[in-house]
């Protein structure tokens, strides 16, 4: 007999959590809390939430309890959103009380109001997650139109949860993520075909049609007219999965952060031109829903699959309007062609209508996402790089739930089972967003990484469509291993030690100081074939994190620390203070080649040279000079023969590496005579005020 996969779902993943909270580097001891933060990852890589951060606060306000596990803040549609969790371990799972949803709902909706009342300032101690959470609510309460209630359960929920209420001029929502749901989405993995739009239910009625059947075309196609407002809540349920098919998923970006000006005026304007003015959209669906009026004539009244090939700037637009800007969509009409596949491929259709639809424009490949070729080649990757023992592996989950997906597969057999267990263990399993993540802290660009997982990987995405880099090969997935070991040891040893606010800020500035300080120049064959960091990187990374903490907060000022973070500013600032390196050095940094980076990817080669703290010194000064006075240098330098022409090489090759936002790094060699040059040059009283300020700053510091 088959098992129910509910019942299966709901048992591995109760294992998983289970392991976790059992394991040595367990990040907490209460199996609620791990459900809470496991599954709010697992929902933002599978793209159903973002920036949505694990956070357990209960107290007392008056009689009443309040509490909360997560929450999250969308700006952009001025929404709260704040998780409440049940978690009882029961299997099979039952259906939870009405009354117990209820008073969830209830206990989170309190942590708001009395956040709005001033509850950071009665929160002990002061300096937590929770009161800065609770003094953002309070300064930015005036902004919060919308507050959503989420329930997290691994139980049951009944079809019916609390409807939409109002308090103190807010749209209060209420959401379930049961064990039914999350299986749909983290288990089987939810598809186009889960979007199901009923226009009668929307719009109020059906849609007439102007239906095409072109033969031999092996589709067929339909002419209508969307109203703004029903695209606009059609967006507003399902999001970018709307756009799953379209290449140019990413791009919207920027788009759904400004509506365009003559777009908007139209919508509060002139509502009636939108569909004179306007392109419309071009969209694919599995099924289409027809009905028929009195005289004949077809009319639309549901679409299954729905996604949209080309117009996503204006579905994410009108979305704001509506959303963000409170304009009214009335009047405004969306010309809609819908395309349904009968014979053939849907992707390569789709494929074809994008690139035609949008040849105003150059699609590039990192316009996709889980299917752009980049993914899949790291997949292919991970699947072919076995660890020096040869009997293990790196699992990467380039679709989601497709880990889920294998280790189900393998324990329809034991041994296939014990197999996977031993080959690709969960805590070897890498997504896309670790991906991002990892490579984004050690790419200098740790602020992206405090935006959350969703929007780093869009920025992701977007740089490597906007600077392309070489196809990866073995040695970049080994040096992404690398970089991933550290940026878990640095997660474990900073929950270790305790800090009450901000912790993976924390992890991502302290990574990121690492490859600041040592140019990027570390041992990462060394670490991947021990797949792990040694004692003395740990030692170093633990004493570096209470600094990492005190200058994070002393370049926030008055500021809210939270977005402070997420700002290329602060990096900015950060990086005047970076912690020391001092020796004896990590073996991983002391062993290290010290020979420039070979595309993106430290040389493995050893050249028996032993690095020290001054050489990393060294390479760091450089990348603090900018790329004009290193030119300047070169050529004042060689015109007025204080340096030889070989070392002015070594100066524009500098420049050049600066100019790139030194994605290539200085060499030992190439930073002990450039520094020396530059000196040269300076005695000589060759270089402008400004090139003098910036050698004298780098002087002192030296």
């Amino acid at each position: 007999m088959t098992e129910d996969p509910l019942n299966v779902f709901a048992t591995e993943l109760a294992s998983e959590i289970e392991e976790i909270v059992t394991g040595a580097d367990a990040p907490t001891l209460f199996s609620g809390e791990m459900f809470t933060k496991l599954v709010l990852e697992r929902l933002e890589e599978a793209e159903r939430l973002e920036q949505a951060f694990d956070l357990y606060q209960e107290g007392h306000t008056g009689r009443a309890s309040y509490r909360i596990d997560g929450y999250a803040i969308d700006e952009e549609r001025q929404v709260l959103e704040l998780f409440t969790t049940i978690h009882t371990g029961e299997i099979p799972p039952v259906r939870l009380p009405m009354a117990e949803v209820r008073s969830a709902f209830e206990r989170a909706l309190r942590f708001a109001r009395a956040s709005m009342e001033g509850l950071a300032d009665k929160l002990e101690p002061s300096n937590t997650d929770a009161s800065d959470l609770a003094r953002r609510i309070e300064r930015e309460s005036s902004r919060i139109s919308s507050i959503r209630l989420i329930l997290l359960t691994d139980q049951l929920t009944g079809p019916a949860l609390p409807e939409k209420d109002e308090w103190s001029g807010r749209v209060i929502e209420h959401d379930a993520f049961d064990i039914a749901r999350l299986h749909r989405i983290l288990g089987q993995g939810e598809t186009r075909s889960d979007i199901a739009v009923d226009l009668r239910q929307l719009a109020g009625r059906a849609l007439p049609c102007l239906p095409v059947r072109p033969e031999g075309g092996g589709y067929e196609a339909y002419l209508t007219v969307l109203p703004g407002e029903v695209l606009s809540t059609v967006y507003q349920t399902y999001g970018v999965r709307l756009l799953e098919l379209n290449v140019r998923a990413f791009l919207g970006i920027q788009g759904r952060k400004s509506v365009n000006a003559e777009l908007r005026k139209t919508i509060s304007d002139q509502p009636s031109m939108f569909l004179a003015f306007n392109n419309g959209l071009v969209a694919t669906v599995d099924e289409i829903l027809f009905e028929t009026d009195p005289a004949g004539h077809s009319l639309i009244t549901g679409l299954r699959g729905l996604q949209i090939v080309n117009g996503g700037q204006t579905t994410a637009s009108l979305h704001r309007a509506r959303f963000k800007d409170r304009l009214s969509l009335e009047g405004v009409e969306v010309p809609v062609k819908i395309i349904k596949v009968t014979d053939g491929d849907l992707a390569e259709m789709v494929s074809s209508v994008s690139r035609a639809a949008n040849r105003q424009n150059t699609v590039q490949q990192a316009d996709f996402s889980s299917n752009d070729p980049f993914h899949q080649q790291v997949e292919e990757l991970a699947n072919n790089s076995w660890l020096e023992s040869g009997k293990g592996r790196w699992f990467y989950e380039r679709a989601r739930g497709s880990y889920l997906a294998a280790e189900q597969k393998a324990s329809y057999r034991a041994r296939d089972e014990q197999v996977f267990r031993t080959q690709t263990p969960r805590t070897r399993r890498l997504s896309k967003l670790d991906l991002a993540r990892y490579l984004n802290a050690w790419g200098d660009l740790p602020y992206r990484v405090c935006l959350g997982g969703q929007k780093n990987f869009q920025h992701f995405m977007q740089r490597m469509k906007e600077r392309p880099q070489p196809p990866p090969d073995e040695a970049w997935f080994r040096r992404l291993i690398a970089v991933g070991l550290i940026y878990r040891s640095a997660e474990r040893i900073v929950r270790q030690m305790g800090f009450p606010a901000f912790r993976s800020q924390i992890v991502a500035y302290l990574v990121a100081s690492l490859s600041q300080q040592t140019g990027g120049r570390i041992d990462f064959e060394q670490i991947w074939r021990r797949q792990a960091i040694s004692a003395k990187m740990e030692e170093l990374l633990r004493s570096w994190a209470p600094h990492v903490d005190n200058v994070l907060r002393s370049t926030a000022g008055q500021r809210n620390p939270g977005e402070w973070f997420k700002r290329e500013e602060c990096w900015e600032a950060f990086k005047r203070n970076l912690p020391p390196l001092s020796d004896p050095m990590p073996p991983e940094l002391a062993q290290a080649s010290a020979e420039p980076q070979v595309g993106n990817v430290a040389d493995s080669g050893r050249n028996g040279q032993v690095l020290s703290a001054d050489d990393f010194g060294r390479i760091r000064r450089c990348m603090e000079v900018d790329s004009g006075t290193w030119l300047q240098a070169a050529e004042l330098g060689q015109r007025t023969r204080v340096v030889h022409w070989k070392t002015a090489g070594i100066l524009r090759t500098l420049a050049s590496y600066a100019a790139g936002g030194w994605e290539k790094k200085p060499s030992v060699k190439q930073a002990r005579f450039a520094l020396e040059a530059l000196q040269t040059v300076r005695d000589a009283e060759l270089l402008t005020p400004h090139s003098q300020s910036v050698l004298e700053r780098d002087e002192a510091e030296g």
